[in-house]
């Protein structure tokens, strides 16, 4: 029996792969907890047959172009190439972005009139990326079957993530989200993540001052990782390097200490540059002291311009998050 694996980190394809798990694994990358989400156009043709797209927009770009001339899968389909196999197994993990891409590849495949029972769902608690081969090619995660109502969750979820508001997405928490089995704490995790009623920033940003008011604290410290005091796993690396500039570098900061940026690749390509950053003795500023203890709105005294899913978060359309009401507060 033919076994395609997919999943949403290339390191997990490699070590999947290196376990000859599968006859053909292959990584879906695209962020989609940062920045503003695909297209429409973009959408529809992320899981189609490549035509004249753009390499980066294509959901087989994430893969070595000698793994997909070998296996044949170069510019293919999703659904086409699926269909040559006798199993389609989903090995996504649990952090939001991972849970992201899920539903948006299965609402392609609701979209499409694909039969669900065609794919296999691998329940994930961990990060596989890192496990010996040897161990991974003994790993036999929880096999769920999908049926048409976890398309249909998915799609539902999907488009409440693409609107122009938080509101779709948080009222459908309220809903039964159990069918797939990380989406209810995705639900929350995403939420936590728009600004505070209280304090303007989001959670990974209040867990970075968290951190450094500890003391002793340089920039790497603050970052999420395996064993690392930052558990947050919504933002990747260059996400919350940006994350720990706008703390930083801004008009009234909650930082100070920060003695380079921006956090770009230029300044990781620059040796003096970045041995500057990693040795950045970072302190809380008073704003930033009085942010953490709930006294202060940074989004008092800086702008901000970011997206959440389909949501453009500016002064002027400022969603934000109560965690201790479980509440979504509108712009006023």
């Amino acid at each position: 029996m033919t076994r395609l694996i997919l999943t949403t980190d290339s390191s997990a394809a490699g070590a999947l792969e290196q376990a000859d798990v599968g006859d053909l694994v292959l990584a879906i990358e695209r962020r989609l907890v940062w920045g503003p989400l695909p297209s429409d156009a973009e959408l529809e043709a992320f899981f189609a047959p490549r035509t004249t797209l753009p390499h980066g927009v294509h959901w087989l770009d994430d893969t070595p172009r000698w793994r997909l001339e070998k296996s044949g899968a170069k510019d293919r389909a999703l659904l086409e190439l699926s269909a040559e196999y006798d199993s389609v197994e989903l090995w996504m993990g649990p952090e939001p972005n991972s849970q992201l891409i899920l539903l948006w590849l299965l609402d392609h495949c609701r979209s499409e009139g694909a039969a669900a029972s065609e794919f296999v769902m691998r329940h994930l608690d961990i990060a596989i990326g890192n496990i010996d081969p040897l161990r991974l090619a003994k790993l036999d995660p929880p096999a769920l079957r999908l049926t048409q109502d976890h398309l249909e969750l998915a799609g539902r979820a999907w488009r409440a993530y693409r609107a122009p508001t938080p509101q779709s997405w948080f009222y459908l928490l309220k809903a039964n989200l159990n069918l797939l089995l990380h989406l209810g704490q995705c639900f929350v995790d995403l939420l936590e993540e728009l600004p505070s009623v209280a304090t303007g920033l989001g959670t990974t940003e209040t867990r970075i001052l968290e951190l450094i008011a500890t003391g002793g604290a340089r920039p790497f410290d603050v970052f999420p990782g395996d064993r690392k005091r930052n558990e947050r796993r919504v933002f990747d690396y260059w996400e919350v390097g940006v994350l720990l500039d706008r703390l930083a570098r801004c008009p009234a900061p909650a930082i100070s200490g920060l003695e380079e940026g921006p956090f770009s690749l230029d300044m990781h390509d620059d040796p003096l540059r970045y041995a500057r950053y990693k040795q950045s003795g970072l302190s809380l500023t008073e704003l930033g002291k009085a942010v953490l203890a709930g006294e202060e709105d940074f989004l008092r005294y800086n702008p901000i311009e970011r997206w959440w899913g389909g949501t453009e978060l500016t002064h002027q359309r400022l969603w934000r998050w109560d965690a201790e009401s479980r509440s979504l507060v509108a712009p006023t």
